[in-house]
């Protein structure tokens, strides 16, 4: 048995003022009430909230707070993300601090959430690190997770745990959470999905085990989750197939199809071409696709 306390921090934020203190004051209760925690996540964009103007370049003094309380608590840290003004651009991106307060990595989100995330770029780097004699962890943001592909790569570089802080008010939550355990299913792994509230979220945080199921769901309030896992459920996952049945990673290491879609030809293709731009709809829009079925068939 591998066991690891992870909390998420599901807390109420704002969008139009500082919430450090707030997430401060949030982790010296969690660490004097759960002092057996090991490992702290909070939501997307939780410093700041979702306003592109608030981004800062990195390194700066809200990730020193943030390095300063991984030390304090003697935890890993994941304090969500926070806009990164750079030369090339915005980017949402997360830190990850080890218990010494050591900055492990930074992740770039690599799917903003265009036409609506506008003004941010893409990131390009997956994130993955050790927890040493635990295990290895991943990080993915929000959007991301729509894509299978970023989980796939995660869990091909061995992340048996996928950090993923979110930041999702919107009607489509239901189908995030939908998403969420059929991830962790494909993968085998653990996946903390960890939502804001307020004007950073709507709440209904998840956490799934490498069997699909879930392990808890959070209401739409502000919550506390500290749970303890066991990671030495996913390397039997791994190694005998969900609930002995489908052994997914094995099946996808030994496939025998190369897929076409990845290529840099499969951007080219025509259907994907006549969905039109990536851009936010107008009343009444609608796009007519103007494609032959012969051009169709060719893919």
């Amino acid at each position: 048995m591998k066991p690891f306390a992870i909390a998420g921090m599901q807390l109420e934020l704002s969008a139009v003022h500082e919430n450090v203190t707030h997430m401060g004051n949030r982790l010296d209760v969690l660490m004097s009430v759960y002092p057996w925690v090991q490992m702290v996540l909070f939501s997307e964009l939780s410093a700041f909230g979702p306003l592109v103007s608030n981004a800062k370049p990195l390194p700066n003094e809200t990730e020193e707070t943030f390095r300063s309380w991984a030390r304090k608590h003697r935890i890993w840290l994941v304090p969500g993300s926070m806009f990164e003004r750079t030369e090339e651009g915005v980017f949402n991106t997360a830190s990850v601090f080890d218990p010494d307060g050591n900055l492990v990595g930074r992740y770039r989100k690599m799917f903003p959430f265009r036409p609506y995330e506008s003004g941010v770029e893409s990131g390009a780097e997956f994130l993955v690190f050790d927890v040493p004699e635990v295990g290895r962890f991943g990080l993915s943001i929000c959007y991301d997770l729509w894509f299978p592909e970023t989980a796939r790569t995660l869990a091909a570089k061995g992340a048996e745990v996928i950090l993923h802080p979110t930041l999702t008010g919107t009607i489509d939550r239901d189908v995030e959470l939908s998403i969420v355990r059929a991830t962790a299913a494909q993968n085998q792994c653990f996946i903390f999905g960890i939502n804001g509230f307020g004007d950073c979220g709507n709440g209904r945080s998840i956490i799934v085990g490498p069997a699909g199921e879930v392990l808890y769901k959070a209401q739409s309030a502000p919550e506390m989750i500290p749970l303890e896992i066991d990671l030495d459920r996913v390397k039997r996952s791994r190694e005998v197939g969900l609930r002995g049945l489908g052994q997914q990673l094995k099946s996808f290491r030994d496939r025998t199809v190369e897929f076409d879609v990845y290529s840099a030809e499969g951007r080219t293709w025509p259907y994907l071409h006549s969905l039109g731009p990536l851009e936010k709809p107008t009343r009444g829009s609608h796009h007519e696709a103007g494609i032959q079925p012969k051009e169709l068939s060719e893919h």
